[in-house]
């Protein structure tokens, strides 16, 4: 039960068809819903003449509703196109199996992040073909001509530097960004900008449009290939729906696509043929009765399991929106209020554990877009009047600070503090420092510009 909370929408799809695999009395049931399950031993099938189907409605379709299935269209892989191109190389037979090793090593970014010798290692053991680095650093050469460019690098620097030797480099911009990127990359990626103009001898203006250069290349040259993309775009499957109209919500499981499940009659039957008039069973029908039985509990508890989860679920997504039902109108997360997992716990009756694990992983589906429940959390810090606010609040107000700033002079940690203290949030520098972190900002050393 607690490892199906876990589960977010798509791998419990997964799981549920994983125990049909499993268990040959379950089945997904498409017909409407006829009536709740209800726990019955094995006596109970053999006195019925009908036969109940013992299923759970796991979704908030209506009855008409069809089920449409979702055709996903893959095409090819990063990989697969770059052997494809290999494919158009003058390569002898060896050559061909060695570069195809290598492209497989490069990951979803494109880069090569294994060193050659380690690959030459592997392809003694795997392919039986002794190579030495020399030789795959020769066929990784004629890898870093193909498209995209830059694929197939082993760092950043070498990154630009491929894609830069793929463009024409005729114009003071464009060389002056190659230096940059060729003989000053560690100065240039800590933001050392006075002391590289004074290094390149150059003006503001000249180094700011070479700037501008290595800013037009990628720094993951496999996301310069989209073809492939389905099977590594991360798509979000929302696990709740939540409309808002006429001032009222309304709340919904989303199982679209999770099966109906039920018990096939077939192996109640099977049963009932095997015990004789007077309730026993033989000898040699002993075991297979005692297996069916056990399978037949086994879908009994899965299917109730299912239904346990869903009503978990829900119950702590109602208490979610009833606590934050300000915020949820319009999505303004100044409305949010402060909440810890134990105020949703103590609301509902469960215990924390089991909300984190709700939580966690699971999205809910609103009119101002698809939010992480997890997100929805946060620590109440109190102003100097002593109101509690949510640290949402001062992380809204340390991103609006930061996104006005002066870019040439960014503000520091410390006097970051001090604005918000001078706001009436008494907040610490090192808080400060964890929701700058929290939001993804650099420090204001890396957030300097020119």
């Amino acid at each position: 039960m607690i490892k199906l909370l876990e589960l977010p929408t798509v791998q419990l799809e997964q799981r549920i068809k994983q125990e049909i695999e499993e268990n040959i009395v379950l089945e997904e049931d498409e017909r409407p819903d006829e009536e709740e399950p209800r726990q019955i031993s094995v006596e109970e099938y053999l006195r019925e003449d009908d036969t109940p189907s013992y299923k759970s409605r796991i979704n908030n379709y209506s009855k008409d509703d069809k089920q449409r299935p979702v055709y996903l269209s893959g095409g090819r892989s990063l990989q697969e196109y770059l052997v494809e191109q290999l494919g158009y190389r003058n390569l002898s037979e060896r050559e061909m199996r060695l570069a195809v090793y290598i492209v497989g090593s490069i990951d979803e970014d494109g880069y090569l992040r294994r060193d050659l010798v380690s690959i030459s290692d592997d392809i003694a053991f795997s392919l039986g073909i002794e190579c030495d680095e020399r030789e795959l650093e020769r066929l990784l050469g004629i890898i870093h001509e193909l498209e995209p460019a830059g694929v197939g690098a082993r760092n950043l620097r070498e990154c630009l530097l491929l894609q830069m030797g793929q463009m024409n480099i005729d114009t003071r911009a464009r060389r002056l960004a190659r230096r940059i990127v060729t003989d000053y990359f560690d100065e240039f990626v800590k933001k050392h900008y006075e002391k590289l103009m004074a290094r390149l001898q150059v003006g503001e203006e000249d180094f700011r449009e070479a700037l501008a250069e290595i800013k037009r290349l990628s720094p993951k040259p496999g996301n310069l290939y989209s073809e492939g993309g389905t099977d590594t775009t991360p798509y979000v499957i929302p696990d709740f729906i939540l409309d808002f109209h006429d001032d009222r919500f309304e709340l919904s499981l989303n199982s679209y696509n999770v099966p109906e499940l039920r018990i096939n009659r077939r192996y109640m039957d099977i049963i009932r043929d095997m015990v004789r008039s007077d309730g026993t069973v033989k000898n040699e029908d002993r075991e297979a009765v005692q297996f069916v039985k056990s399978k037949i509990d086994s879908a009994k508890w899965f299917i109730s399991a299912i239904k346990q989860r869903h009503d978990t679920l829900m119950r702590t997504m109602q208490e979610i929106l009833d606590y934050q039902r300000e915020y949820f109108k319009d999505g303004d997360k100044s409305k949010l209020r402060p909440m810890i997992l134990k105020d949703i716990a103590d609301r509902t009756g469960l215990d924390v554990s089991t909300i984190s694990r709700v939580v966690n992983s699971k999205y809910v589906q609103t009119s101002f877009g698809i939010i992480l429940l997890k997100s929805l959390f946060s620590e109440a810090m109190q102003t100097e009047s002593g109101e509690e606010v949510s640290s949402y609040e001062i992380k809204n107000i340390l991103q609006q600070c930061i996104d006005d700033e002066d870019k040439r002079h960014p503000l520091t940690d410390e006097t970051l503090m001090d604005i918000l203290n001078s706001k009436g949030y008494r907040i610490a520098r090192r808080t400060v420092a964890k929701y700058r972190e929290m939001l993804n900002i650099p420090v204001a050393r890396l957030r300097k510009q020119i």
